[in-house]
C-alpha cells in the first residue's frame, strides 16, 4: 500500500515538473536575452537623445558611460567615418540599432557570451528549483503515504485480530476521521461479538444444566417405575430409561461438539514462549506507569489452546491490574491436577467484598473503565474449554484453569534443536 501510493503520488510530481519546468526554462532562457537587448536599447536612446541636440559635438566621455561593460557603441553619420566607442566584442555579438536623424545609425553590442553565461546561470537556478519542488514533493509523498499506510496497516490488523477472537477494544486512533470512523465500528462489532459470546456461553451452561437436571430427574422416576410390580409398566419404563440415557448421550455430544467448534483454532502451545510474549508487549505500559512485571513460567507446560484468545485474555488481566491495581505484577503458570493453571497477580487493595460476586459480570467496574475487560477475558477462557475464577480478593490473583495437553498432542512434537533435556 505504502509504495503504491508513493510510487503514484511521485509519478503525478514527476510530470508536473517535467511539464512545467521544460516550457519554463525556455520562456527564461528568451526572458534573458530579452531583457539584454532590451536594456542595449535603452542605453541607445540615452545616447541619442544627447546627440540629437542640434549642432552638438560627440562628448565621448559622457558616452562611454552609457556603453555597457565589455560592449561597443558604433555611430554612422552621413558623410562622416564611423565613430568606435569600447572594445571588440568578437564574432556574433549580441546587437541593437537605433536611427536617430537623417542617415544617422547607432548600434550596441555586447559579447554574446556574458549574455549566454547569464542565461545558463538563470536557467540552472529554475532547473535547481524544480528539482527542489520535486525533492519536496518526494518527501510529502513519502510522509503521506506513511500516515495512510501504517494506519490502514492496523486497521487490517485489528480486523485480523477481530477475526482470530480478539475482542479487546483499541483506545488509540490515527487522526484521520474515515479510518478513525472504521475504528470506532471495529471496536462497536468486538464489544457486541464479545457480548454475544458470553451469552452464548451462558446460554449453553443454563441449558446445559436445566436439560441435565429434568433428565437425572426424569432418570430416577423411571428407575423407580422400573420396580413396578406390573411387567408391562416395568417394561415401559426400562425402554424409557434407555430412551433417556440416549438422549442424555446425545446431549452430551451436543455440547462436546459446540466446544470443538469453539477451539477450531486451538494448537499445542508452550505456555513459556507464550506468556513472555505477552508480558513483553505490556511491559511498556507497565514501565510509564513506574510499576514492572515479573514472568515465572517454567518450561515444558504445554497446553492446547487458541493463541490469540489467551494472549488477549492474559492481556486483559494485565491490563486490569495496570488500571485497578498497585506493585509488581506477576505473570506465573504451573502445573494442577488435571490441568495447567495460569495465575495473574498483584499487590494493590484488590476487590471490594460487595464485588466479589460480580466482578465478571459484564459493566461492573471500580473505576470510570467499560468494565468489560474481565467480562471478555472469561468469555475467551471458556472459548477454549477453560475457565477464569477469582482466587484471591486482597491481594487480587485472578487464575486461568486450562486443560493440559492430550497425549495424541504430544505425540508427534519434535524437541527443539539445541534445547537440554529435561
Amino acid at each position: 500500500m505504502r509504495r503504491r501510493i508513493l510510487q503514484s503520488t511521485l509519478l503525478v510530481v514527476a510530470i508536473t515538473a517535467l511539464v512545467l519546468g521544460g516550457p519554463l526554462g525556455i520562456t527564461t532562457w528568451q526572458l534573458v536575452e530579452d531583457i539584454h537587448r532590451a536594456d542595449l536599447t535603452s542605453r541607445l536612446e540615452q545616447v541619442a537623445a544627447r546627440l540629437d541636440t542640434p549642432g552638438a559635438r560627440i562628448d565621448r566621455a559622457s558616452i562611454e558611460l552609457a556603453v555597457p561593460t565589455g560592449g561597443r557603441l558604433v555611430l554612422q553619420r552621413a558623410g562622416e567615418p564611423e565613430h568606435v566607442i569600447g572594445a571588440d566584442v568578437g564574432a556574433d555579438p549580441v546587437s541593437e540599432s537605433l536611427p536617430f536623424g537623417p542617415g544617422d545609425v547607432l548600434t550596441m553590442q555586447e559579447p554574446l557570451s556574458l549574455m549566454r553565461t547569464e542565461q545558463v546561470q538563470v536557467t540552472l537556478v529554475v532547473l535547481l528549483l524544480v528539482v527542489l519542488s520535486v525533492g519536496t514533493g518526494a518527501v510529502v509523498a513519502t510522509v503521506t503515504a506513511r500516515r495512510l499506510a501504517e494506519p490502514l496497516r492496523g486497521v487490517a490488523d485489528r480486523a485480523a485480530r477481530l477475526g482470530a477472537g480478539d475482542f479487546r477494544a483499541v483506545p488509540g486512533r490515527h487522526g484521520i476521521p474515515e479510518l478513525d470512523r472504521v475504528s470506532d465500528v471495529l471496536d462497536t462489532s468486538a464489544i457486541a461479538l464479545a457480548d454475544l459470546l458470553q451469552r452464548e456461553r451462558a446460554l449453553v451452561g443454563d441449558v446445559s444444566h436445566q436439560l441435565r437436571s429434568r433428565l437425572t430427574a426424569l432418570q430416577l422416576r423411571l428407575d423407580e417405575l422400573a420396580s413396578h410390580p406390573d411387567p408391562t409398566a416395568r417394561s415401559e419404563a426400562l425402554a424409557a430409561l434407555e430412551q433417556a440415557e440416549r438422549l442424555a448421550e446425545v446431549l452430551d455430544e451436543l455440547l462436546e461438539a459446540a466446544r470443538a467448534a469453539r477451539a477450531a483454532g486451538a494448537e499445542l502451545q508452550d505456555l513459556r514462549e507464550g506468556l513472555t510474549a505477552a508480558a513483553e508487549e505490556w511491559r511498556p505500559a507497565l514501565r510509564a506507569a513506574g510499576r514492572s512485571l515479573k514472568v515465572r513460567v517454567p518450561e515444558g507446560l504445554l497446553a492446547r489452546v487458541t493463541p490469540a484468545r489467551i494472549r488477549e485474555a492474559v492481556g486483559a488481566l494485565v491490563d486490569n491490574a495496570i488500571q485497578h491495581g498497585a506493585g509488581t505484577v506477576t505473570l506465573s503458570a504451573r502445573t494442577a491436577e488435571g490441568g495447567l493453571l495460569i495465575e495473574v497477580a498483584d499487590a494493590g487493595a484488590g476487590v471490594p467484598e460487595e464485588l466479589v460476586p460480580h466482578v465478571f459480570d459484564r459493566g461492573v467496574s471500580v473505576g470510570s473503565s467499560t468494565g468489560l475487560g474481565l467480562a471478555l477475558a472469561r468469555a475467551l477462557v471458556e472459548a477454549d474449554g477453560g475457565r477464569l475464577e477469582l482466587s484471591r480478593a486482597r491481594p487480587p490473583v485472578f487464575t486461568i484453569f486450562l486443560p493440559a495437553a492430550r497425549a495424541d498432542d504430544v505425540v508427534g512434537v519434535a524437541p527443539r534443536r539445541g534445547s537440554a533435556p529435561r
